[in-house]
C-alpha cells in the first residue's frame, strides 16, 4: 500500500524534478481524490521504478493472473477446462508469448481456445472485450468466456519532469479483475447480470483526440504516459457522441419525447431573441437506469460526469469511493466500483446499471446491465472495508500532510536532502 509518508519519499527519490515540479506534483496528489490504501508494483517498493525490468511487468501481471483466476474459478465451480474463449487486455504491456498465451499455459486451457490478446486500448478496454465476447456469442451457443483485466505499472513508471507525463504516476495504481460471461441458458441462475446493450465511440480521425493520451518520449528520451490540456475537451465530445446513440436504446420513450419537444422549443426561441437563450436541457438517464458505474478515472472525470448527467452525490459515491481506496486502477475500475454497489448492497434484482467509461485513442465506450438475482452475502474486494465508507467526512491525508503547498510561493520552496516528511 501507498501511505502518505512513502508518497512523499517517493517523489523526492526522483532526482530530475525542480522545485516547481516537486510543488506540482504535491498539490495534484493532495487534490486528487485518492487515499492512502492504494496498491503499487512492488518494484517501486525495492526503489527500482527509474529502471524497471522486462521481468517486473511480466511477474506483476502473473501474480494478479493466478490469484484473480484462482478465486473466480473456485467461486463460480468452473473448471478451467470449460473455458471456450479468452480475453486479456493489459494496455502497455505487450510480451512474447502473449499475456494470454501465459494464461493458457498456466492453467492448460483447451487448445480449441478463441484467444484475443488486446493493447493499447486504456482504460476503457473492458466493454471493448465484452462487445468481443458479445459478438462471439451471437454465432456461437453454450460458451463460457473468460474476460480478464489489468494494467501492468512496472515497466511505466515515468522518471522525468515534464509535468503533462509525472501527472500519471500520481493516478493510476495497481489492481485487475476477472470476469466470466456466458450464453448456456441452464447457467443462467447462476449469472448476477444480463447485457442489455453496448455502444463504442472511437474519435481516433480526430487529430485533438487522439493526441490528448498518448505514450511518447519526453525530450530527454524518457518514456511516459502524455496527458494533454485538450483531454476534457476531447472526452465530453466523445461522451457527448455515445450518449446519443445509447440513450434511445435505454430509456423510455416519453423521456425522449419531451427532451426532443423542449430542445425544439429553445431553439425556435432561441432564433427570434437577441439574449444567450437558457442552458440546454439535461436529459434524465435516472428514467432508465437504476445506479451508475462510473469509470474512477480521477476527481475531474467524475465531476465531470456528475455535473453533465446531473447526478447526485449518492450516484457518485461508488466512484469517488473507488478512486479514494483503489486509484485509477485503468480497465478495470468499473469493476471495483460495480463491486462497491455489491458491497452495499445496492443491487437488487431488475435494477439497471448503466457503465461508462472513456480511454486513449480518444474512445468513450458505455453499456447497460440488468441485475438479474438479489445479491447475497458472497463477499469481494471490498470486504475488509465496505463498513468504514462512505465515511462521514472524507479524509484526505495528503491534503494534512501537504495542504501548506497550496499557498507556498515555489521561489521559496525547498527540501532539504536530509528532509523527512512527518
Amino acid at each position: 500500500m501507498l501511505s502518505t509518508r512513502f508518497c512523499g519519499e517517493l517523489i523526492r527519490r526522483n532526482k530530475n524534478l525542480g522545485l516547481n515540479e516537486y510543488k506540482f506534483l504535491l498539490k495534484a496528489i493532495v487534490s486528487s481524490g485518492i487515499g492512502e490504501q492504494t496498491y503499487a508494483p512492488r518494484m517501486i517498493f525495492y526503489g527500482r521504478e527509474e529502471c524497471p525490468t522486462y521481468d517486473d511487468g511480466i511477474s506483476e501481471m502473473d501474480e494478479f493472473f493466478h490469484d484473480s483466476i484462482d478465486k473466480l474459478f473456485k467461486k463460480t465451480k468452473i473448471s478451467p477446462s470449460q473455458i471456450d474463449v479468452l480475453v486479456v487486455n493489459i494496455s502497455m504491456l505487450a510480451t512474447m508469448p502473449s499475456l494470454s498465451s501465459r494464461i493458457i499455459n498456466h492453467y492448460k486451457l483447451r487448445q480449441d481456445i478463441k484467444v484475443y490478446n488486446l493493447t493499447g486500448m486504456g482504460c476503457s478496454a473492458s466493454p471493448i472485450s465484452i462487445n468481443i465476447v458479445q459478438n462471439i456469442f451471437k454465432i456461437q451457443k453454450n460458451k463460457l468466456a473468460l474476460v480478464v483485466t489489468s494494467e501492468s505499472l512496472s515497466p511505466n513508471w515515468y522518471s522525468g519532469n515534464d509535468r503533462s507525463m509525472i501527472l500519471a504516476n500520481c493516478l493510476f495504481r495497481s489492481g485487475g479483475c476477472a470476469i466470466l460471461l456466458t450464453n448456456k441458458l441452464d447457467l443462467k441462475n447462476k449469472a448476477m447480470f444480463k447485457l442489455k446493450c453496448l455502444v463504442r465511440t472511437h474519435h481516433g480521425a480526430k487529430n485533438e483526440s487522439y493526441n490528448c493520451c498518448t505514450q511518447k518520449e519526453d525530450d530527454q528520451g524518457r518514456i511516459g504516459f502524455h496527458l494533454d490540456k485538450t483531454l476534457p475537451k476531447a472526452a465530453t465530445r466523445a461522451f457527448v457522441d455515445n450518449l446519443k446513440e445509447i440513450a434511445p436504446q435505454i430509456l423510455p420513450i416519453r423521456e425522449l419525447l419531451q427532451f426532443a419537444i423542449v430542445t425544439t422549443t429553445l431553439r425556435i426561441l432561441s432564433r427570434n431573441s437577441d439574449k444567450f437563450g437558457p442552458r440546454p436541457p439535461v436529459i434524465n438517464f435516472k428514467t432508465g437506469v437504476d445506479h451508475f458505474c462510473l469509470h474512477a478515472g480521477g476527481k475531474a472525470v467524475i465531476d465531470g460526469i456528475g455535473t453533465n448527467l446531473n447526478l447526485s452525490e449518492y450516484d457518485l459515491e461508488p466512484a469517488r469511493m473507488t478512486l479514494h481506496r483503489f486509484g485509477n486502477t485503468s480497465a478495470s475500475s468499473l469493476w471495483y466500483v460495480l463491486g462497491y454497489m455489491e458491497a452495499k448492497k445496492r443491487l437488487k434484482k431488475g435494477d439497471r446499471v448503466f457503465m461508462i467509461s472513456f480511454g486513449a485513442g480518444f474512445k468513450c465506450n458505455s453499456c447497460l446491465w440488468e441485475v438479474i438475482k438479489d445479491f447475497g452475502g458472497d463477499g469481494n474486494v471490498w470486504e475488509d472495508c465496505i463498513d468504514n465508507y462512505p465515511p462521514k467526512t472524507l479524509a484526505n491525508p495528503f491534503l494534512e500532510k501537504y495542504g501548506w503547498l497550496q499557498n507556498e510561493d515555489p521561489s521559496t520552496f525547498y527540501i532539504p536532502d536530509d528532509y523527512v516528511i512527518p
